[in-house]
């Protein structure tokens, strides 16, 4: 097959689609013949890690992704969890790394674009976003540069299209110099009886193209993104999309009249790789051969190649399969929202995928060999060594008040707020809790009591140090900051953000993490249902830090006795839940051994999965009977860190006596896992709070009674008073300043 305006395919053409040799001979095989230009694009985007997830597809096969109110799992746009009375919370998490670095506002922008519409296609209105993001080095050249772009950029977004953002994380690492993160997270809710699949069903349907037009932007994307960085990093820029949340928006709109009319058989949204992608899946799960006419496809560009439109990954557009007595009126309702509406193709039962420009057949390929037949590579990987314990006598010291000051002023923890302040986190008008806390919740609309609770959560300096650990640890810290709140953990979304998995000791930090996150799911009952995985994050041949990210969704059966970080009132017992008998002592990969002394040495804190969820359902008891007034699980700075931000969230102080060791400094810092801080209004010498250690007691769970709330300061055993105003005036100090570039 050639075609007058056909490109010789040689092998240096092969490789700039990312296609090694060998599969490129698998190609020549299953066809019987060279490709086309455009077939040889599309292959390079059905057959790209970002797209067949080829490197990591065998160890995603060891999560669990069912449970009993599990929907529907992995494999479609996104996630479904049942939530009780006839309704459903759909949910996942994309990664948009690469365009991010190359145009931070766009990539940013279309990130969120591209995880709102996963969302709405399945027949979900969005209600919640969330983001996590990772820049580098403070002082790096890019790095306020980068930050400012991809907050825009979200905002933009997000705000423009009428969700809010209600949490997410914002770190800083110089292992990001070169390749930064963003993560990006949405959810809405839909009825259990009105969900879409992407399943084409039918033969000789109408393939239907609806939204913006296609154009040169993005071409070649998903390759992109499943390629490492060089030196030639800024030539990639026309491979960034470009979005309009007006447009999204009016999209959403018209896609949710349209699915109420009984028109859909089956919707797909065009993200990766685009019309490519969004055509081949369709048809390959309903066993079905898609035709498709590039002559109808609406453009907005003048002398677009098939392989252009084929491979433009254009946004704000969709693909749908209907009902051919309801064309008529699903044209209609796209009329009305002022958005294409056009018939590029039709089903059929040859199973083949058939593209027609100019009167031209310019590809013809087996449609199921397309994501069937792509590469499943179980690639070598090596064991991530282990470090030996810190020694007792291997503890910088520092003063007290000093260290927490520093932390609460420095970048790692430092208030968010410059950024989240920059969202809008109210729109809708149905969120509790705004980001700053242990996780953002919304009431569930039109219900009297039901809310969701959301969390974003992973350790990356863990990840490295032991990635079985760091994976496990990620999954627990999800759970536990739902569970701060009151909220039933639901299940979890991931997106797995790696280096290059051709280097084994890369491939070895994934494994180990799919492996913990695979444990921790399934000791804490709590599903991956849906997810990502970016790899080649790295810049050449410097990878990033391991960063498995978890998103994480909980249910309040009643908002009203949801709990929250800052303390109530004055002359509350705080108990330190799930402490271990020396109140904390784990240094190593600490914030404070690495931010205040450098030091990256040891293991992570161990995960104890058991004690996890002991713990964990005895603080969302207490929430629930009212017992707890304010709630806060530990994680980076320990105790210190976890005691400050409930004072600065309160503007209450809180006096801390019960030390235990001769040494202040693993107690305040160190980063045990699965403790929660909770203050009680009980007397400390009666009955009640009696009878509820022996219940802890029982459940083999220390609960210490280790101070109380009260005052203007912060007063942590023998250490200097720190006035909470102090305290406050750090942790809010340092991100304005920085991006002010004082």
């Amino acid at each position: 097959m050639t075609l007058p305006n056909d490109i010789v395919i040689t092998p240096q053409l092969v490789a700039d689609h990312g296609l090694k040799p060998d599969e490129y001979q698998k190609i020549l095989d299953l066809i019987g013949r060279t490709p086309t230009y455009t077939e040889l694009g599309i292959f390079s985007a059905m057959w790209n890690e970002h797209c067949s997830y080829k490197s990591s597809k065998k160890w995603l096969k060891t999560l669990p992704t069912t449970g009993p109110r599990v929907i529907q799992g992995p494999g479609e746009n996104a996630g479904v969890v049942d939530i009780g009375d006839g309704q459903a919370v759909v949910f996942k998490m994309e990664s948009h790394n690469h365009p991010s670095f190359i145009e931070p506002y766009q990539g940013a922008g279309t990130g969120m674009g591209g995880i709102l519409r996963d969302v709405f296609t399945m027949g979900a209105r969005p209600v919640a976003a969330m983001n996590a993001l990772r820049f580098g080095a403070p002082d790096h050249e890019k790095t306020r540069h980068l930050v400012s772009g991809v907050v825009a950029g979200i905002g933009g977004y997000a705000n423009a299209f009428g969700v809010p953002t209600v949490g997410g994380e914002v770190e800083f690492d110089a292992r990001y110099n070169g390749n930064i993160l963003v993560n990006a997270f949405a959810a809405g809710l839909v009825d259990t009886d009105k969900i879409f699949l992407s399943e084409a069903k039918g033969v000789g349907l109408p393939v239907v193209y609806l939204g913006a037009k296609t154009g040169r932007d993005g071409v070649g994307g998903a390759t992109m993104a499943s390629a490492e960085f060089g030196d030639d990093i800024d030539e990639k820029r026309p491979t960034v999309q470009v979005g309009d949340p007006f447009t999204e928006k009016r999209l959403l709109e018209a896609c949710l009249e349209l699915m109420a009319t009984g028109a859909v058989i089956a919707i797909q949204d065009m993200g990766a790789a685009g019309l490519t992608c969004s055509a081949v899946e369709m048809g390959a799960k309903g066993d079905l051969g898609i035709e498709l006419n590039l002559d109808m496809v609406p453009v907005r560009e003048t002398a677009m190649t098939p392989y252009e439109m084929m491979l433009s990954e254009s946004q704000e557009r969709m693909l749908m399969v209907l009902h051919p007595e309801k064309e008529a009126e699903a044209r209609a309702v796209f009329v009305k929202w002022e958005l294409d509406f056009a018939t590029v193709g039709k089903t059929t039962d040859d199973l083949r995928f058939r593209v027609l420009w100019h009167g031209d057949e310019v590809a013809n390929l087996p449609i199921k060999d397309l994501g069937d037949e792509a590469p499943e590579y179980d690639r070598p990987w090596v064991e991530s060594k282990k470090s030996s314990m810190l020694a007792e006598n291997d503890v910088p010291q520092m003063d007290v008040a000093d260290a927490l000051l520093a932390l609460m002023g420095g970048h790692q923890i430092g208030s968010r707020r410059w950024v989240y302040e920059q969202y809008d986190t109210l729109i809708q008008g149905n969120s509790l809790q705004r980001p700053g806390g242990d996780a953002g919740v919304i009431r569930v609309d039109g219900h009297p009591t039901k809310a969701l609770a959301f969390t974003s959560d992973v350790n990356p300096r863990y990840c490295e140090a032991d990635p079985y650990e760091g994976g496990k640890q990620a999954v627990a810290e999800a759970w536990r900051n739902l569970t701060a709140t009151g909220a039933d953990p639901l299940a979890a979304t991931d997106n797995l953000n790696f280096g290059n998995p051709e280097r084994p000791e890369i491939m070895g930090q994934l494994v180990g993490a799919i492996k913990g996150i695979g444990e921790a799911c399934i000791a804490l009952d709590f599903p991956i249902v849906s997810g990502n995985v970016s790899l080649y994050n790295e810049t050449n041949g410097k990878g990033i830090l391991p960063t498995p990210t978890i998103g994480g969704v909980g249910l309040l059966p009643d908002w009203s006795q949801m709990a929250r970080i800052a303390f109530a009132a004055e002359g509350q017992v705080i108990l330190l839940v799930g402490s271990p008998a020396n109140r904390g002592s784990h240094l190593a990969q600490s914030i404070y051994m690495r931010d205040l002394f450098d030091r990256k040495d040891g293991p992570p804190p161990p995960v104890d999965l058991a004690h996890e969820r002991r713990t964990g359902d005895f603080v969302r008891k207490l929430i629930r009977l009212g017992i707890a007034t304010a709630v806060h699980d530990l994680s980076d700075g320990g105790l210190a860190v976890g005691l400050a931000e409930m004072a600065i969230a309160s503007g209450i102080g809180a006096t801390v006596t019960d030390i235990t060791t001769a040494d202040p400094i693993p107690q305040f810092f160190g980063e045990d896992q699965g403790r929660y801080l909770v203050t009680i209004n009980l007397d400390p010498q009666g009955e009640e709070i009696t009878a509820l250690w022996d219940e802890a007691k029982s459940l083999r769970i220390h609960a210490p009674w280790i101070g109380s709330t009260g005052g203007t300061d912060l007063v942590l055993g023998d250490a200097r008073a720190i006035p909470v105003a102090a305290l406050k005036a750090a942790h809010e100090g340092w991100f304005p300043t920085y991006m002010a570039g004082e």
